[in-house]
């Protein structure tokens, strides 16, 4: 295998949105792919037609454009081993079913779906499988003249894997370490359905892995009981010699109580579990997506990268090169990883910020004119500078921030009851006097002038505060309020200064 080019894949269904646990797992095969130089492929598994769903293909190309995870070759990326589509790649199957057929490594099996029903009614936990294949109607019962007769007349069959028991199936897991399976609790799984001329997962998986020269199959837990079957299928095909490693990720789980993360989860506790909004096509239903709850993408990244791996280290904000740098897939855990929605926000509000005042006032201006106020790049970023540390995505400023541009029209009762004393309209009337009269209206030319002011007077430096900035921003919030005037300017500060002196009395 180590002289081989490391060439790993992600292979989504395009049967709805994509869940967070599939971004997770894409990343850390991207993660290793370029920790080895390697290639990662983008592979689309739609044989199964009756869950295809439109749209899916494009959201998840989408998604993965937005998160910035790249991939080398595969649909809509192009490469030297497509199609990447398993509907495009049919006529390819065939062949190796007949191989199998041929080698008496597979079987026919004709049994309809009310025969299998009947037979799990009969037996309890029932199995296709080398105890009761004997008893089915298929290849290895039925004479070979019946059974061109049926395929001749058209009835519809499926091709069954020929699971022979006894045997110990042996799995190197980059994860789980060496894991031993007797062939024996295996089914005989169907490999291919003549209704739609398509193979199922497992045995369009093998045969694209193969052909695709995947080395490492890196994928959720969820898969790990199809393993052992994966392993006697390439064994069957003779390709033990190319053989992908397996590692089997933890599931993510629900953030509180028992089972694995779902969409009900996101929608109760108010999180997104899909990285963009999604439509339902067949619903209507919306599902809201990080993109447009206003997270960072590399936020997202940094989050999902330690949901299930840790460095090792006290070090938790990464930059994508930072995280090829530092990724080892053997030291992501066994056990399920807690979806800590809070943690999420929390990411988001780091790269908040790292990110410079000018990137930040870029994406708060949209808001800004949303709100019909024609505002300068320029002072849209001195509030930027002033607020970003106070709120955790861009779409919070505006609440926060507003009376920077627009003055207060009322004034919140909780502050006024508390805030505005007896004499404060008197004492605003008398400070607005000392503005007045300074010239340099910036923080360093207004605070040593009022500050003299209120200690000649002998007021309580407090009071004069929270009642000047109950005049300026309507409530008691908000940064230094000379920050606050200074930003304002000395017209607008004295406008709203006399008016709240009129309105409040």
């Amino acid at each position: 295998m180590s002289d081989r080019k490391v060439r790993v894949r992600f292979a989504p269904s395009p049967t709805g949105a994509l869940h967070i646990g599939g971004v997770r797992t894409a990343l850390y095969n991207y993660l290793f792919a370029r920790q080895h130089g390697g290639d990662l492929v983008f592979r689309i598994e739609d044989t199964d037609s009756n869950r295809f769903v439109p749209g899916a293909e494009e959201y998840i190309i989408e998604s993965f454009r937005w998160l910035g995870i790249k991939f080398d070759e595969g649909v809509s990326f192009g490469g030297e081993h497509g199609p990447y589509r398993q509907s495009e790649r049919r006529s390819i199957y065939k062949k190796y079913v007949e191989q199998l057929l041929a080698a008496d490594k597979a079987y026919i099996a004709f049994d309809t779906p009310e025969q299998l029903e009947a037979k799990r009614a009969e037996i309890q936990n029932f199995q296709y499988d080398a105890r009761t294949r004997g008893e089915m109607t298929n290849s290895l019962t039925l004479p070979k003249e019946e059974v061109e007769r049926r395929i001749a007349d058209g009835e519809q069959y499926v091709v069954r894997f020929k699971v022979e028991p006894g045997i110990d199936v042996h799995i190197d897991d980059m994860i789980r370490g060496h894991v031993v399976i007797k062939s024996d609790i295996l089914d005989d799984k169907v490999l291919y359905k003549s209704a739609d001329e398509l193979p199922t997962y497992h045995l369009a998986n093998i045969v694209d892995d193969h052909l695709m020269e995947i080395t490492h199959v890196i994928r959720g837990e969820e898969w790990l009981p199809s393993a052992p079957l994966h392993v006697l299928l390439y064994r069957a095909f003779g390709w033990e010699d190319t053989m992908p490693t397996f590692a089997h990720l933890p599931l993510l789980l629900k953030p509180e109580g028992k089972g694995k993360l779902s969409k009900r989860d996101g929608d109760r506790l108010g999180f997104p579990v899909f990285p963009l909004e999604w439509h339902d096509p067949k619903t209507g239903d919306v599902s809201s997506g990080y993109r447009e709850s206003g997270y960072f993408p590399e936020a997202v990244v940094n989050f999902l990268a330690l949901l299930g791996w840790n460095p090792g280290t006290e070090q938790e904000l990464f930059t994508l090169d930072e995280l090829v740098e530092a990724f080892d897939i053997h030291k992501c855990s066994k056990a399920g990883a807690r979806f800590d929605y809070q943690k999420g926000i929390w990411f988001n509000h780091e790269y908040m910020l790292k990110k410079s005042n000018e990137e930040v006032a870029n994406l708060f201006a949209p808001i800004v004119a949303n709100n019909g106020v024609d505002e300068t790049m320029e002072r849209i970023t001195q509030v930027v500078a002033m607020m970003k540390d106070r709120v955790n995505f861009v779409k919070e400023l505006w609440p926060l921030c507003s009376f920077f541009f627009i003055a207060p029209t009322e004034y919140d009762e909780k502050t006024v009851k508390k805030r505005w004393k007896a004499d404060s309209a008197k004492v605003m009337g008398e400070l607005a006097d000392v503005l007045e009269g300074i010239d340099d209206f910036s923080v360093e030319g207004q605070e040593p002038v009022v500050m003299k002011w209120v200690e000649e007077k002998g007021y309580k430096l407090g009071d004069v505060m929270n009642a000047f900035r109950l005049t300026l921003v309507g409530i008691g919030k908000g940064p230094g309020m000379f920050d606050i005037s200074a930003f304002l300017g000395k017209e607008e500060t004295l406008k709203r200064m006399r008016k709240a002196i009129e309105v409040l009395g």
